[in-house]
């Protein structure tokens, strides 16, 4: 799978299999250090995905059908 074609759960459950295997400490050495790069690479897909949904929540619309800041709602909300 490629980073593109990985989703968030996948990439997140590969992830956690890789530090389980890493924390067993059974690993030979270059196996761990090619589990250890491919954790890394899988973390930065997990903060691409999450980093894209974020700014996709940045801004919602209002009740008028205008997008605003997702701060301006919240403060909103706040004051009432």
């Amino acid at each position: 799978m490629t980073k593109n074609t990985v989703s968030f759960d996948q990439a997140i459950e590969q992830l956690e299999e890789i530090v389980r295997q890493l924390e067993q400490g059974d690993v030979p050495l270059e196996d761990a250090i090619s589990l250890y790069k491919k954790g890394m690479e899988l973390s930065t897909v997990c903060h691409e995905k999450l980093h894209h949904a974020e700014k996709q929540l940045i801004s919602i619309m209002d009740d008028s059908g205008e997008k605003v800041p997702f701060d301006a709602i919240e403060n909103e909300d706040a004051s009432r």
